[in-house]
């Protein structure tokens, strides 16, 4: 049976919309399909199926650079010849509906001159704006997260007609057209920056809620780029079906790495919790091994949040205490439920010698790190509680001593904790050189409450370390070789803390980190770890023989590699390790060490970059001590997927880019535009 060919069909003069500049109409059979002419992609092109679907896909389309995406979405209007200056009320915009123009065609002009901002204005020959005013409205709503809706308000619209009556009052559906332009175009920005990118990027996954129970994947790069400075860019923040397993995540994120065409570039995923995933991981790890292997066999991709770890082990330590914990809010609530109460028992605290410096408090039910709080204020007035027993019999909630005591215990616990997760958020981007020292403070702690004679306490402790144990497993390997990768550590730091955890193995869990760190370098060093260039690939001048028979040489590579280390080559590596740690001080920068330290270590540097990029932690402090994971806001629930993704990776965009220029055209009052005369 003959195949149909596919025979270029002559645009009727119907096809007036400029959508149809970027596609090719074709017909194969009886069907018809609009072919992408950027990025060659089949879509329908069946009259019925009109030109939405055809401008969405453009919006997206990562192959259509520099094109100004306003053309595809604006509508004709017509400019008011003259305007009336009226000054509006609040009952008359009550009474009055307010007449909105549709669409208009307008220059996206993201860079605004400092020379312009600073320019002195002539009242007297301004003219107003209308395109800027739109996109500096649309700029608002991203970057503040403000709902759509705003612009339907009847505040609003009268704060903006009294301001300026000129600007026309745009609908709820246009400033979302509008922020889905400046969506692509920056977008396009985050595409180049990764792409040029001579390094590797590593990647977050983590899973957000709502109040109506939908689920999303927000996927988020992180990496240090050629300034030497840590940088965080969302890339996708995807709504998942209902349904979704560990296959569909896995194809989920496989399909987000072919479109930013980053597969070649990763070196590890962090993900939210410190268990799970792992079906997910394996599926990812596989696939990404089919056109090359991963670095050091991947034992470096999958990577565990460290904060997490820390909310996931305390919520099992509260919840073990939860009996206890309960007598203590209600010993709490029986002194404060009246000032007489309150009143006796202040008197009874004095008489027992307490300062009660500070004062009691009941904890928040969202926030675990209030119920430390509470229990390590009801400690101090423990002695006044047991007075309050003997003389108050309405008082039911008296904790016994054994009770005082593990409460007292767990609250040592729960401190270091604490402690540890506000060391972690303290910077919004932390390298991951500073992770290790902390995570084996707490491998050691661990160890010492496990021998805990109180069995209660002990098998708390158990139990902690079980999932400690876990997280251990995973991320150990990596922290370490960052800690390494710091000068101030190097291999000192694992002769420090190893003999504390593995004891007499201490020797052998040392030399395994040593020979980790050293493989990693040949890695590098002989650079099968070096990253493809994107014009190879787009060139077409390697064909799957050439690199099917590249890859057969990396036995060469390293036969090469290792025969020159022969000729008293001294590796980076070796010349690092050999020389004395850096001197600990408050303001010491990893980042700018190793800037200025790249000639002498090239080889490494390219290694110690890629590592100190990994994200060891993904949350900040506002969801560290919080009982709740990521729930998305109602308003953005409620819009479709491409417009929610359009918002909140536009809005984080925008943030980091409104932080770098130091927010000139972000928060500078911007002139409007001043004819010359």
């Amino acid at each position: 049976m003959e195949i149909p060919t596919e025979t270029p069909i002559k645009k009727p003069k119907r096809l007036t919309s400029v959508v149809w500049n970027h596609f090719e109409r074709v017909r194969k059979a009886d069907i018809c399909y609009a072919v992408c002419v950027h990025c060659k992609k089949k879509l329908s092109g069946s009259s019925n199926s009109g030109t939405t679907h055809l401008r969405n896909h453009l919006l997206r389309c990562l192959k259509r650079s520099n094109y100004d995406v306003s053309s595809i979405l604006a509508a004709k209007r017509k400019r008011k010849e003259t305007t009336t200056v009226a000054v509006v009320s609040y009952e008359e915009g009550q009474r009055k509906e307010e007449t909105i123009s549709p669409v208009t065609t307008f220059k996206f002009d993201q860079e605004i001159k400092r020379e312009e901002v600073n320019m002195p204005i002539n009242l007297g020959s301004v003219r107003f704006d209308q395109e800027r005013s739109r996109l500096d409205l649309a700029r608002m709503i991203m970057l503040h997260g403000y709902p759509l809706a705003m612009v339907d308000h009847v505040g609003f619209k009268i704060f903006v007609k009294n301001l300026q009556p000129q600007f026309e009052v745009l609908t709820n559906s246009t400033v979302e057209l509008d922020c889905m332009t400046i969506h692509a175009k920056e977008k396009q920005v985050v595409y180049e920056a990764i792409h040029n990118l001579h390094g590797r990027i590593s990647l977050s996954a983590d899973v957000w809620d709502s109040s109506e129970n939908a689920h999303y994947l927000c996927l988020t790069a992180y990496y240090i780029d050629e300034d030497w400075k840590l940088q965080k860019k969302m890339l996708n923040f995807i709504t998942l079906d209902p349904s979704h397993t560990d296959d569909i995540l896995s194809e989920v994120v496989i399909k987000s790495l072919t479109d930013w065409a980053i597969d070649r570039k990763l070196f590890s995923m962090t993900f939210d919790h410190s268990t799970g995933y792992d079906e997910m991981i394996f599926r990812i790890k596989d696939w990404l091994s089919q056109n090359r292997p991963l670095l050091k066999n991947g034992e470096l991709f999958d990577v565990r949040c460290a904060v997490q770890l820390m909310k996931s082990i305390v919520s099992d330590v509260m919840e073990a205490l939860r009996d206890v914990t309960h007598k203590v809010r209600e010993s709490i609530r029986h002194v404060k439920r009246s000032q007489v109460t309150l009143g006796k028992f202040s008197e009874i605290a004095q008489e027992a010698a307490i300062s009660g410096e500070r004062p009691l408090i009941l904890d928040c039910g969202q926030q675990w790190s209030s119920t430390y709080l509470m229990l390590e204020a009801a400690l101090d007035y423990r002695g006044a509680f047991s007075l309050l027993e003997e003389q108050d019999p309405s008082y039911t909630s008296a904790l016994s001593e054994t009770e005082w005591d593990r409460v007292s215990a767990i609250a040592g616990y729960v401190k270091l904790f604490v402690e540890i997760t506000n060391f972690f958020t303290a910077n919004k981007c932390s390298t991951a050189n500073l992770y290790f020292p902390e995570i084996c403070d707490i491998h050691i702690q661990l160890i010492e409450w496990c021998k805990n004679p109180d069995n209660f306490l002990s098998d708390i402790a158990l139990k902690m370390k079980e999932k400690f144990d876990k997280y251990w497993s995973k991320c150990s390997l990596t922290l370490a070789i960052a800690a390494i990768l710091d000068p101030r550590f190097k291999m000192k730091l694992m002769e420090y803390y190893y003999p504390q955890i593995y004891g007499s193995d201490a020797s052998n869990q040392i030399k395994e980190i040593s020979d980790a760190i050293r493989e990693l370098s040949n890695e590098y060093a002989m650079g099968s770890s070096s990253l493809d260039p994107d014009t190879a690939g787009a060139s077409g001048s390697l064909t799957s023989t050439t690199i099917g028979t590249r890859d057969r040489l990396r036995g060469f590579d390293k036969f090469l590699h290792e025969t020159s280390q022969n000729h008293n080559l001294t590796s980076d590596l070796d010349k690092y390790l050999e020389e004395p740690v850096f001197p600990r001080n408050y303001d010491f920068s990893i980042l700018n060490w190793w800037k200025v330290h790249t000639p002498r270590y090239p080889t490494l540097s390219m290694m110690a970059r890629d590592i100190l990029g990994v994200p060891a932690s993904t949350l900040g402090p506002e969801l560290a001590f919080n009982n709740r994971g990521r729930v998305l806001d109602h308003h953005l629930n409620s819009l479709n997927p491409d417009a929610r993704e359009a918002l909140i990776c536009g809005q984080d965009w925008l943030r980091m880019e409104s932080e770098e220029t130091n927010a000139h055209h972000i928060y500078t009052a911007v002139p409007l535009s001043v004819e010359s005369k």
